[in-house]
Formats: C-alpha cells, structure tokens, sequence
C-alpha cells in the first residue's frame, strides 16, 4: 500500500465542490497550498483560469501533469511560491482559495499570513477559507483547531466575514472526515 500525506485526498475537498457548483470562483482565482492541485482543477473545469502556489515541487509537478492530462493547461498556471511571503507575491486576485493552510498558522505566523492573504485578494474580492474546527471530537485530533474567536480575531481588519459555515474535510487519516469551518470573506477598501 502506497503512503499518502495526509493533505492528498485524490480528490476536491467537498466544500469546496460545492463553491464550484454555486458559480462561486470568478475572475482570476489563486488556489494557495494548492498540494497536487484537485481544487484548482475542479475550479479551471469550470472554465475559470486559476493559479495555484505551493512549496512542494513535487506536488506542482503532479498537479501540472494532471492539469495537461484533463486538458485544462490553458486555464492553470502552478508556482512554487512559499505561502508565508504571500505580500511579496506581487499579483492580485477577484477570488482566493485557502484549503486547510490557514489553520497551520498560530499567533503572529498567522497575522502575517493573513495579511499576505489580504496583499493578494482585490478590494471587494472573496476570500474562502477551509480550516479545522475547534467542534471536531475523537480521534484523530488535528492540530490547530480553530474556533469562531480565532476567526473573528484573524479577519477583523481589512476584511468582512461574511459567513462561516461548518463542514467535514476529508482526510485520509479520518475515515469520517474532520469537522472544518468554512469562512467566507470579502476584501475590504481598509488595510
């Protein structure tokens, strides 16, 4: 049996699919933590152009090669950028994806990441963030469980939240999934 990170589903996070089935990625998209790239993918199959960045060069290379697979190559674009120095990134977006990055951060670490999110999301654009919920009970317990004060705290200046919703991840280290918030933000005018 082959050994998967755990990040690697093989397949779009179900929140996720559901944005896509709502028309809800528009204009140019950045896909952040993108891994092997299944929620850049799904978006670019909706015939909307999206780049997706991560450390990983590995996992860009396989999301590279699936996007040519699925002949979607016109409508994606991998980079391998590291997500903590988003506000150097230098380009701007109408719609942003964080699937389960965002609760990696803690602290100042995530202030910055937060506000490199806001460097690359355009005023009045969306930002969707898929993270673990502090609601999660049993095994396995991820790390850095996120509660709706941490939300609040996180995107109190510069942003609007708009809705946090909760949800279940998938996870290949959790049969069941793992219950997960989904945050809807939209950009602001303020920094």
């Amino acid at each position: 049996m082959t050994h998967h990170p755990p990040w690697d589903v093989r397949r779009p996070q179900p929140a996720v699919r559901r944005l896509v089935e709502d028309g809800l990625f528009t204009g140019r998209v950045l896909d952040v933590g993108c891994g092997y790239g299944e929620n850049a993918l799904l978006i670019a199959a909706s015939w909307v152009s999206v780049t997706g960045i991560d450390l990983d060069a590995e996992a860009l290379r396989r999301a590279d090669g699936r996007s040519r697979e699925r002949s979607l190559g016109g409508r994606t674009r991998f980079i391998r950028f590291d997500v903590r120095q988003l506000a150097a990134f230098g380009e701007d977006f109408d719609t942003v994806l964080d699937s389960l990055v965002f609760h990696s951060f803690e602290g100042q670490a995530r202030q910055e990441y937060v506000a490199g999110l806001r460097s690359v999301t355009r005023p009045g654009g969306r930002l969707y963030v898929l993270c673990y919920s502090d609601q999660h009970v049993g095994p396995p317990s991820p790390p850095h469980k996120v509660s709706r004060a941490d939300i609040d705290e996180s995107f109190g200046r510069g942003w609007r939240v708009d809705d946090v919703c909760a949800t279940t991840s998938i996870s290949n280290l959790a049969p069941d999934g793992i219950a997960s918030w989904l945050v809807t933000c939209t950009r602001t005018h303020s920094r």
